[in-house]
């Protein structure tokens, strides 16, 4: 991210030193038999919301301990990490084999956010002890933090040696019910609460995820928040821990007011306050979203996300937010779009942002039967840096863009190269995700709304066709989907590398078969049925008339009819790839068309990176076989295939070939895929305004103007030029001028100036 210091951040630096937090603000509950009395009687008074009784006591320890062991866990409980670190160090100086001191160094690292350098230490204490339990438990931590599976694997290995362990049982809990899987987080808790109460320690962790396992079910008024207050008054992670499902439900408004609820409680409970500054921005709330961040980074200086996402506001003075109307006869009038685009961008970006976007909400009120009741705000960055920090802490989001309901935030156009990002089909994908998110209340599963986003972006989308990538292909020949009961799982904690891609995929096309076999009405049956709190089982028998086991059967039948030749001959496509990639690189032109021709009998929908097409088109433009060139990048655009250099090549040979209107539509195409190349925006308005079409012209020549081209004096003339061909002699006369004081000599300025004065 590009460095930036506003007025608010440069305060935040200046008193970062003073940044401490106070006895416990994040302080997690010991539940091993190891733990010193000195230590544990401190705890004891924490737990229990007695604040200053607990800070006394750390104190006490810091000051008149001469163990550096015990002067660290004090430091860390009084929240001065920097000294708990110094203290570590001296300790593992004068205890170097002890496997635990460097666990416990480990849960600092991990504590202030500093992950690799926990993973480090909980390696070293397995060097040391190969057994050591609390540093697998360590590890186990860092990967569910990491949304990874591999976290399940530490988990088993901890519980198969020690049934009783109780962080083993509450973070496979919490797995759990971040899966979904809300019975299964019962049943782990059920068990960790029974061995809490038999050895007396403090429930309040338990009490957290069984208030969430309620919220999970419908329950917000949970008995169990009730008793941890009356355990600890000032237990703000009561409210902190069930926002977090919210959260990973993305309900992010119920989600603010239980945040609201954990710092009126605790009001040092910086991780709260961070939480719920990312969840206000979420919601455009930007002033209180700064508000709390401050507050939270003066409590933890060490979180990135914080950080970054004060960052981010900051940079927002780079940015400009538009408003736009949209057209409706209803009384009141629709809901404007309000697009935040970087001031570089946003006179080039905005007719084209909000066009997509106004046609977009048309297409899914007609087919969804659901109108917006908000402004939708859309924003795009041109810095990907930016925009992750939009996604941060969400599991299985996309590289590309993400929705909080109303607000989308994406990379724009400039973010990634355009032959690996068509941002038109990612703002569509994003847009209906409004309409599920916001038709449910948020409550449609996450494969239902990522499925519905995907078989739109194939269906009604600016990219033709169904796009499946081959590590999808892979998956289906190993059986590696899942039933449409557990499909979330595989966006929430993935088990193999590409199981998220894969995830994607699978959703759109069970959506894609919804509609296909019971008609669009029954995806919209569907978010009716989600929007009652049904989960994905009794949607589909409500909706569909039939049980989700045979469902799948039935999907598994289709995906196998459609795509079994494909996955049969995977490896013969991927060697006719790679001979075709060969013969073009040594420039054999007729093998590599022989080869290519070859790959696209075996797999004719692959338009990604290396596709044949290309090789195809370009083989036969060496053999000076244009016409064949031409129609093989005719067949890579009507597959979806979108590399801005092929299709202009396609454009500039229709147009050669008097296919006038079709060379257009190709331009037009590449909109939405390189919406900031000068030369597209002068083509396109050439083309234009010599088929008769002046006012279009003009918008791409207003457009190629804002971008401030070299040849400024030639892009006024070009808008002077369509200006004069919609008899608007006034701003005919005014751009001819500005051309002509740029370039005095301008011969054909010259000539339209004298035209329109005679």
């Amino acid at each position: 991210m590009a460095e930036r210091a506003g007025a608010m951040w440069k305060i935040l630096l200046a008193c970062g030193a003073l940044a401490a937090a106070a006895a416990g603000a994040a302080v997690p509950i010991e539940y091993g038999s190891d733990r010193p009395e000195a230590l544990a009687a401190c705890d004891r008074s924490l737990h229990r919301g007695r604040q200053a009784e607990a800070q006394r006591c750390y104190n006490a320890l810091l000051t008149e301990s001469t163990d550096p062991r015990i002067q660290a866990e004090a430091a860390r409980a009084l929240g001065d990490a920097r000294g708990a670190n110094r203290y570590f160090q001296q300790a593992v100086q004068q205890y170097p084999e002890d496997a635990q001191l460097r666990t416990r160094w480990g849960e600092l690292f991990l504590q202030t956010h500093q992950d690799n350098e926990a993973v480090r230490l909980f390696q070293e204490a397995l060097e040391i002890d190969e057994g050591h339990l609390p540093a697998k438990l360590g590890l186990a931590k860092v990967s569910a933090g990491r949304f990874e599976d591999r976290a399940n694997m530490w988990l088993d290995e901890v519980l198969a040696a020690d049934r009783g362990n109780i962080p083993a049982r509450l973070l496979k809990a919490r797995m759990a019910l971040e899966e979904g899987d809300v019975d299964a987080g019962d049943r782990w808790l059920d068990e960790a609460l029974e061995l809490v109460e038999r050895r007396d320690l403090p429930p309040l962790e338990i009490y957290a995820l069984k208030a969430s396992v309620d919220l999970l079910r419908g329950i917000t008024d949970s008995e169990w928040t009730r008793r941890a207050l009356e355990y600890n008054p000032r237990y703000g992670e009561i409210y902190a821990t069930p926002a977090h499902f919210y959260v990973i439900t993305r309900r992010y408004r119920e989600a603010i007011e239980l945040l609201r609820k954990a710092v009126d409680t605790q009001p040092e409970l910086y991780s709260a306050h961070a939480e719920l500054g990312v969840n206000l921005l979420r919601e455009n709330r930007i002033e209180e979203a700064q508000r709390h961040l401050a507050v939270a980074y003066q409590g933890d200086p060490f979180s990135a996300q914080i950080v970054n996402t004060l960052r981010l506001i900051d940079s927002f003075e780079n940015f400009v937010v538009i408003t736009r109307e949209r057209e409706g006869t209803d009384e009141p009038a629709p809901p404007p779009v309000l697009m935040r685009l970087h001031r570089n961008e946003a006179p080039v970006l905005e007719e084209y942002v909000f066009d997509l976007v106004r046609r977009s909400i048309d297409t899914f009120s007609e087919r969804y039967g659901f109108e917006v009741r908000q402004p939708v705000v859309v924003e795009l960055y041109p810095e990907h840096d930016d925009f992750a920090v939009r996604t941060s802490g969400l599991p299985g989001i996309g590289l590309l863009g993400v929705t909080f309901g109303y607000l989308v935030a994406m990379d724009s156009p400039s973010g990634r190269s355009g032959s690996e990002f068509h941002w038109g089909t990612t703002l569509w994908h994003e847009m209906a995700h409004v309409f599920t998110l916001e038709a449910t209340n948020h409550l449609v599963p996450r494969w239902f709304s990522e499925g519905v986003s995907v078989h739109e972006e194939w269906a009604t989308g600016p990219l033709p066709g169904r796009h499946l990538p081959v590590p999808f292909f892979e998956a289906l020949k190993e059986d590696l989907l899942l039933p449409v009961a557990d499909l979330d799982r595989g966006f929430i904690r993935p088990s193999y590398p590409a199981q998220v891609i894969v995830s994607y995929m699978q959703a759109g096309l069970t959506c894609e078969y919804i509609a296909e076999r019971w008609g669009q009405q029954a995806l919209e049956r569907m978010l009716q049925e989600f929007a009652k709190g049904a989960d994905t089982p009794g949607a589909i028998r409500a909706a569909l008339g039939i049980e989700p086991e045979a469902f799948d059967e039935a999907f598994e039948e289709r995906v196998k009819t459609l795509f079994g030749s494909i996955v049969e001959n995977l490896e013969p496509w991927q060697n006719a790839q790679r001979r075709a990639h060969e013969a073009a690189s040594e420039r054999r032109w007729e093998d590599a068309l022989r080869a290519a021709d070859e790959a696209l009998a075996l797999f004719p929908d692959y338009v990604d990176e290396g596709s044949a097409y290309l090789i195809k088109a370009r083989a036969n433009i060496e053999l000076g076989r244009s016409a064949q060139a031409t129609a093989a990048l005719a067949e890579y655009r009507r597959r979806g295939g979108h590399d801005p250099e092929a299709l202009m090549r396609l454009a500039d040979a229709l147009r050669a070939g008097e296919d006038r209107a079709e060379a257009v539509a190709v331009l037009e195409d590449l909109l939405l895929v390189a919406p900031l190349d000068q030369d597209l925006h002068a083509k396109l308005g050439d083309w234009l305004l010599e088929d008769g079409d002046a006012e279009r012209a003009a918008r791409e020549y207003r457009t190629l103007l804002a971008m401030e081209p070299h040849d400024q004096a030639a892009a006024h003339f070009r808008l002077a030029r369509a200006y004069h061909a919609m008899n608007d002699l006034d701003r005919t006369r005014e751009h001819l001028l500005y051309a002509l004081e740029i370039a005095p000599h301008y011969r054909e300025a010259q000539d339209l100036l004298l035209e329109i004065v005679r």
